[in-house]
């Protein structure tokens, strides 16, 4: 069931959050090394759920959670850019351990709605190319997002 975040539901997006972010930060391990990956990401345990309270607290009113028996088991924060009628979608995530399908497509349908609904033209997303964000990617473009452009970024050790 899909419905309105709630100031109750705060711990439980931080930790689906956090989980979900794991395999990223080991593919950003595995490709930076340990030096760099501690100085880019220093608490990088945590830094999803950061990210997304930020995100909530600049956008408030704008974020929804995936509940089944009682328990959230999936988040998505969005906005929209009122001038360029571009909707965003921000963090979201299904829970790592929550086994059921289908759960971050029926999110993506509705925060689309949401968007058109309020005048929106474009919907954007962003996300790594890295082997973390593959998930990511796929489910992106089964929700229909087609339009892409890719970006480098590089490190040099001085």
């Amino acid at each position: 069931m899909i419905r309105a975040y709630e100031e109750k539901d705060l711990d439980a997006v931080i930790a689906i959050a956090n989980r979900a972010w794991a395999p990223i930060n080991a593919a950003y391990r595995a490709l930076y090394g340990e030096e760099l990956f501690q100085r880019i990401f220093p608490n990088a345990e945590t830094r999803a759920g950061v990210n997304l309270q930020r995100d909530m607290e600049a956008h408030p009113g704008q974020t929804i959670v995936c509940a089944s028996s009682g328990r959230v088991i999936a988040f998505c924060n969005y906005w929209m850019e009122e001038d360029k009628k571009v909707g965003v979608v921000g963090y979201n995530a299904v829970d790592p351990e929550c086994g059921l399908k289908g759960i971050g497509q029926e999110m993506y349908a509705w925060v689309l709605s949401e968007f058109r609904r309020k005048g929106m033209l474009y919907a954007r997303v962003l996300t790594g190319l890295d082997e973390g964000h593959a998930r990511a990617r796929r489910a992106y473009e089964r929700a229909g997002f087609n339009i892409s452009h890719g970006s480098v970024t590089y490190y040099k050790k001085l």
